[in-house]
């Protein structure tokens, strides 16, 4: 059976959780001074392995009134893992209608765009994006800061989000500087192994859904089939530790901001973060891992983070989670929608816009901003715990078993920011594995979890009162009197499905304190 047959038998068994275009010619840039939509694709590097130079497709709208004499600045956007490129006009009408240009591309593997994903790496879609730089610093109602160096905005979600730290940092390799002067993404990652599979423990459900995305177009390579099969079956990150098994470590190392700051390399440029609460994919934790490590502190204080009820969303019913979308931040800080606050964002550092805050103008700048499930918008500058909180014993069975909640603290009670626990860990056996969330209710029995995710603690081997510091969802969260904030402990997560632990056994944590962010 070909790896893609296997994952498509692999998909079906898992269905209740959940042509390359010929050479075309660069077109003549639209004409000054009027509105224009042009479609066309350029040569971009051929695929590992191959010589054939790969078509990266593009829509291009320039708004009316650009010339040589009024140049605008350029808005980058490009879609989610599995999409194509955005070519209807009215879709940017916010960008155009405020005077910027705005370029819509396909990703490499997706759309009209031919060649295969290889994920972001440097050496390919990271030249994809240079490329299109390239071509759009030709045109003479582009706005220029130097040469090859247009004012230049990004914009988009998820895989769209990932293109942009990918060409920014992948310039500021190059050139010493990013090409990009401002970004605005949504829903991405800071460590792409991570986020799939943390602690080298697989979100079998995504991985499934994303290989699924993938194969209208043959989007990835097969040995990337082959390996997310690999670790569905066996139930680990594959690494290629095990004979003739894929390397997918290997495959995503250099694929995401972690990769670039591990070589020293930080953007000293504005970012307007968009990262989702309740997502189960690239949650929390990889936006606030952005901020921290991916931006200087000098570009945190031109920035902003939002974060908002929504972004990678899967029904969470192992243990039960709550399903909320809502972003009162974007209307607390725009007066609406986070593509209007990335337009006033971007208003404010491509264009050098500067309305006061008592005229409308943006404040909350060098904050977080993160949205509770109840609406609420926490706006605070640090995510670090606060207060601890000793919880005794948390003991939970592996492999088969029911969630067990223990409770923290009663509520009213605001928690904002990136918890963990510590305490003396014992797990008998090989690979124990179990999961850890929050929940809120009025007793165990009505507990759901708050951030829609859990994250999973491994000991591969034995371990008798070993002192550990483990991972907590970020969350924030207002507990209201009457309800109290538990721990859930489970063995089994539908998110992490097949994942648990090899064989039935126990991990009990004694000792353990909760250290929670609480504002």
């Amino acid at each position: 059976m070909t790896p893609r047959l296997a994952l498509a038998a692999v998909l079906a068994l898992a269905a209740t959780l959940m042509s390359p275009l010929g050479a075309v010619a660069q077109p003549p840039a639209p004409a000054a001074g009027k509105a224009r939509t042009v479609s066309s694709c350029l040569d971009s590097v051929p695929d590992p392995g191959t010589t054939a130079p790969v078509q990266i497709c593009y829509t291009l709208f320039k708004p009316a009134g650009a010339t040589k004499r009024a140049p605008v600045p350029m808005i980058f956007h490009s879609h989610g893992w599995g999409g194509s490129r955005t070519t209807d006009r009215a879709s940017f009408s916010r960008w155009l209608d405020h005077g910027y240009a705005v370029l819509s591309f396909d990703q490499r593997g997706f759309g009209e765009s031919g060649g295969q994903a290889q994920v972001m790496n440097p050496a390919y879609e990271g030249r994809d994006v240079r490329r299109l730089v390239r071509m759009v610093s030709r045109y003479g109602w582009v706005q220029m800061d130097g040469r090859n160096d247009p004012r230049l905005g990004a914009i988009g979600g998820s895989y769209g989000g990932g293109y942009q730290f990918l060409g920014a940092l992948t310039s500021l390799q190059t050139r010493g500087k990013p090409v990009f002067d401002a970004l605005a993404p949504e829903i991405t990652w800071y460590d792409l192994s991570e986020s799939i599979a943390p602690l080298g423990v697989v979100r079998t459900a995504w991985a499934l859904a994303l290989s699924a995305a993938a194969l209208p177009s043959d989007a990835l390579p097969p040995k990337v089939y082959k390996a997310l099969v690999e670790g569905a079956a066996a139930g680990t990150w594959p690494d290629g530790s095990i004979p003739g098994t894929e390397n997918l470590a290997e495959f995503f190392r250099r694929n995401g901001p972690k990769w670039h700051v591990g070589e020293g390399r930080r953007l000293d440029i504005p970012v307007l973060f968009g990262q989702g609460t309740t997502d189960s994919l690239f949650n929390l934790q990889q936006g606030l891992a952005n901020w921290e490590h991916t931006l200087t502190p000098k570009a945190r204080r031109k920035s902003i983070f939002v974060a908002y009820n929504g972004g990678h969303v899967l029904p969470q019913l192992l243990p039960a989670g709550l399903t909320v979308t809502s972003d009162p931040c974007s209307q607390k800080l725009a007066g609406g929608s986070f593509a209007d606050l990335a337009r006033q964002f971007m208003d404010r550092r491509l264009k050098r816009i500067k309305t006061p805050p008592d005229e409308g103008g943006l404040t909350g700048w060098n904050r977080y901003h993160l949205a509770t499930p109840g609406g609420a918008c926490v706006t605070t500058t640090s995510v670090a715990p606060t207060q601890e909180y000793a919880v005794g014993t948390v003991a939970t069975t592996t492999a088969v078993g029911a969630p067990l909640p223990t409770k923290i603290a009663d509520g009213p009670l605001r928690v904002a920011g990136s918890p963990y626990l510590t305490g003396k860990v014992t797990a008998i056996g090989l690979e124990n594995r179990t999961f850890y969330g929050f929940a809120i209710g009025t007793s165990p029995l009505d507990a759901t979890l708050v951030s829609n995710s859990v994250l999973p603690h491994r000991e591969t081997s034995t371990v008798v009162g070993v002192e550990r510091q483990v991972a907590l969802p970020s969350i924030a969260v207002d507990v209201p009197a009457g309800q109290s904030l538990f721990l859930v402990a489970t063995p089994l997560s539908d998110t992490f499905v097949g994942m648990g632990s090899r064989a039935p056994g126990a991990i009990a944590i004694e000792s353990t304190v909760v250290h929670l962010p609480v504002k």
